[in-house]
């Protein structure tokens, strides 16, 4: 059995009277590519933003990368990388003072990031855009860099926050060769997305609907157990449940 990367039990997190995420529980393995779904409202961001440290929880327990969700929220941080559909890149700044930005606060030396950052671009084809702003950039080259930026610290988990989002379906399928390649280095990828055609690339999918997992399984389980053609009925059936939007 592969390696236990995170795992959950009974997490759960309240504001108030409200409970967000209502006791999930799930494990996830080294290499595999986790698709996180759920319509608006549902709690995959809040239950994103305790696994990445973000978020203290009500209750439950929590472990990403051998570390405790509720006592080393800042152990997770240097041990994990995350991109969201924002993109986390200073726009004003070069490619390369971007990577070394981002190479510094993961905690890499200098000679660290030189080695690394001359990977990065030749292995994205960016050297001639070296010194060029990233805000200059097409979006796609974009997400393209802040996904290997995310990886430059070999990280063992990766949280992917509807990474693909407003970008063409070419650039969306050359990012998914991204996640693979580094999916089969042996890095988990925490993934969450709107486009029902890609949790069809997930090794399984997690589906919540008003703060609770619904279903976990393989897509081709899935569409068995809901006798759907496609992850995308799959999902309209378990969100047409759903109590609470945001």
């Amino acid at each position: 059995m592969k390696d236990i990367v995170i795992s959950v039990r009974d997490l759960t997190k309240r504001f108030g009277d409200f409970t967000a995420v209502d006791r999930i529980s799930f494990d996830v393995h080294r290499g595999e590519i986790f698709g996180f779904l759920g319509a608006n409202g549902a709690g995959k961001t809040t239950a994103m933003r305790m696994l990445c440290g973000l978020s203290y929880p009500t209750s439950g327990s929590g472990m990403v990368a051998g570390f405790d969700v509720r006592t080393e929220g800042e152990k997770i941080k240097r041990h994990i990388g995350y991109m969201s559909q924002r993109f986390s890149l200073y726009n004003d700044l070069t490619v390369w003072e971007n990577i070394r930005l981002f190479a510094g606060i993961y905690g890499l030396s200098a000679r660290q990031t030189n080695e690394r950052a001359a990977e990065l671009l030749l292995r994205l084809n960016f050297s001639s855009e070296r010194d060029t702003l990233v805000g200059s950039l097409p979006l796609g080259w974009k997400q393209k860099l802040s996904f290997a930026i995310s990886t430059i610290h070999n990280p063992e988990v990766v949280f992917l926050d509807e990474p693909t989002g407003g970008v063409d379906p070419v650039t969306r399928r050359q990012f998914w060769e991204m996640i693979y390649e580094a999916a089969e280095t042996g890095t988990t990828i925490f993934v969450t997305t709107h486009y029902m055609d890609e949790a069809e690339y997930c090794s399984r999918v997690s589906i919540m609907v008003d703060g609770k997992v619904r279903a976990l399984d393989t897509p081709a389980h899935l569409k068995q157990q809901f006798a759907a053609e496609s992850m995308d009925e799959v999902f309209r059936t378990l969100a047409r449940g759903a109590q609470r939007i945001e």
